[in-house]
């Protein structure tokens, strides 16, 4: 069975809402000022799926809805969104240089992420920057993701040390990218640096 598109995944999401919650979804997207109204009223969940993914592209179509499903209280849905989509992401392909996001295979992890408090990232930044020496695989993944853009991803890969690509992602572009690019990021390290994320987990 060939692996569900980007496309597929939120459909998925948003066939699953109630319908309180998907007309508040579409409320949201309407608030954010990019479609018109009447590419959304009335409209059922394919028809938003494609809107998303003919509006902000494929690649970012699942951060907005993340976005928006955050800001309607259904972190949840949220969390299952991004993790779903990860793990298509990173189906065998002919290349695993430059994989997506890596599939996020415990829900704890995102439980960890970005729905309270501070975001697991952030809460063990000083280890992480320690620690992770796949920079420039994670850098890649980053990039696919849009997480980065072209001129970052070659500034940092640029740095000689792990140590100091991994301070110049938190101090800036990281930021930028607020909890949906945090969450992207936790999930390429969940792949890359398995050990290291596996420990983090257990301290709280």
């Amino acid at each position: 069975m060939p692996p569900k598109t980007k496309r597929k995944v939120l459909a998925d999401m948003l066939e699953d809402l109630s319908k309180e919650n998907f007309d508040k979804f579409c409320r949201q997207l309407l608030d954010r000022g990019d479609v018109r109204r009447n590419k959304v009223e009335g409209k059922n969940y394919l028809d938003i799926a494609e809107l998303l993914v003919t509006t902000y592209t494929e690649s970012r179509a699942v951060g907005v809805a993340a976005e928006l499903l955050r800001e309607i209280d259904c972190n949840e849905d949220a969390e299952r969104l991004v993790e779903d989509a990860g793990r298509q992401s990173t189906k065998p392909g002919p290349s695993n240089t430059a994989s997506p996001s890596a599939g996020a295979s415990g829900a704890h992890a995102m439980a960890e992420g970005g729905c309270a408090g501070r975001h697991f990232v952030d809460k063990h930044r000083s280890r992480l920057i320690d620690r992770v020496c796949e920079t420039a695989s994670v850098l890649d993944a980053l990039l696919e993701n849009e997480v980065i853009q072209q001129g970052t991803y070659d500034e940092i890969l640029a740095i000689p040390t792990h140590r100091d690509r991994m301070r110049k992602l938190f101090s800036g572009p990281l930021n930028s990218a607020g909890d949906v690019g945090k969450d992207i990021l936790l999930n390429i390290l969940k792949e890359k640096e398995k050990y290291l994320i596996d420990e983090l987990m257990g301290k709280k």
